[in-house]
């Protein structure tokens, strides 16, 4: 299924965007088909795996529309390769509006779709809104306190004083850049062993393993798990019960708080993705949801 790329912008930069049309009417109102919205994790670009999800959720019959943040991948803005959570929220917003002026979408059935870092973001974009029609949620990251903390279990007390102190000299001073992922012992966002693998077989080409130091700072101060009472239409979080970089007890607090149905899947961070143990089930669990929650009603014959 090839998408169209389609343009849009947010805080003034043009946003690159791929839009998959969905297939059939069985999802279909009179109003048009449901709309899902996606973008990836920390450092992420829409070219490395989420065409893997959005292509199955478009043959069940949803649109998607997928996105590159601000100073990342084929998207415009400056400074590049710089996460700002607050940007990448308000980026998810201007997507949602795009998303709505979509031909033959529905623009009262659209979906949130997360991973990862946007896992979190999901939860802020939806958190007051009576305007977002279901969410799904997959390995979120939602307390970046908690991550922290679960980052001493698996990495070494001097890797992570090594990385903020770079994030404070980033913030201080000249932007220093560091390795989205590297090997056990390197300095980079991501290091536990078998990360620089996982994420390069996924990689497009757009992506840079590239980020500003600061990224540390600004995920220790990410906690969108806050606002999970605030969600409240129907919501799927899928959670990886061995997950080492997005704390899974942190993930089912926030399901709870937000009402959701939420899916086991007895693996790491990675092992949701195209290529992985259980990559399949999480997809299918999503297209279920999906079905249940837009699937029309028939009403019998009086």
């Amino acid at each position: 299924m090839n998408p169209d790329t389609i343009t849009f912008t947010s805080g003034g930069d043009t946003i690159d965007a791929w839009h998959f049309v969905g297939s059939g009417d069985a999802l279909s109102s009179a109003a048009g088909r449901p709309v899902v919205v996606m973008a990836h994790g920390v450092g992420g670009t829409k070219d490395s795996g989420l065409m893997a999800f959005a292509t199955p959720l478009a043959a069940a019959g949803c649109d998607v529309l997928a996105f590159d943040y601000r100073g990342f991948g084929a998207s415009g803005g400056t400074p590049r390769q710089t996460v700002s959570v607050a940007g990448q929220v308000d980026d998810y917003r201007a997507a949602m509006d795009a998303a709505r002026r979509l031909p033959g979408v529905d623009r009262d059935r659209l979906v949130l779709w997360g991973v990862s870092l946007s896992g979190g973001h999901v939860f802020a974009a939806a958190a007051g809104r009576d305007d977002v029609a279901a969410m799904i949620s997959l390995t979120p990251l939602v307390d970046g306190v908690a991550a922290g903390l679960h980052a001493l279990s698996s990495h070494k007390t001097s890797e992570i004083l090594r990385s903020s102190i770079e994030g404070f000299r980033s913030k201080l001073g000249k932007p220093r850049m560091m390795p989205v992922v590297a090997r056990p012992g390197e300095l980079g966002c991501l290091t536990l062993e078998g990360s620089l693998e996982d994420y390069t077989a996924i990689a497009g080409p757009t992506w840079v393993n590239e980020l500003d130091a600061t990224v540390g700072l600004e995920l220790g101060n990410h906690r969108p798990g806050k606002l999970a009472k605030q969600v409240t239409c129907p919501t799927l979080v899928q959670i990886a019960d061995f997950d080492r970089s997005a704390p899974p007890q942190a993930a089912a607090k926030a399901a709870f708080n937000a009402r959701a149905l939420v899916r086991h899947y007895p693996g790491d961070h990675f092992d949701v993705w195209e290529g992985k143990p259980f990559h399949t089930a999480t997809v299918q669990h999503q297209v279920d949801f999906l079905t249940r929650t837009f699937t029309p009603v028939i009403q019998p014959v009086a």
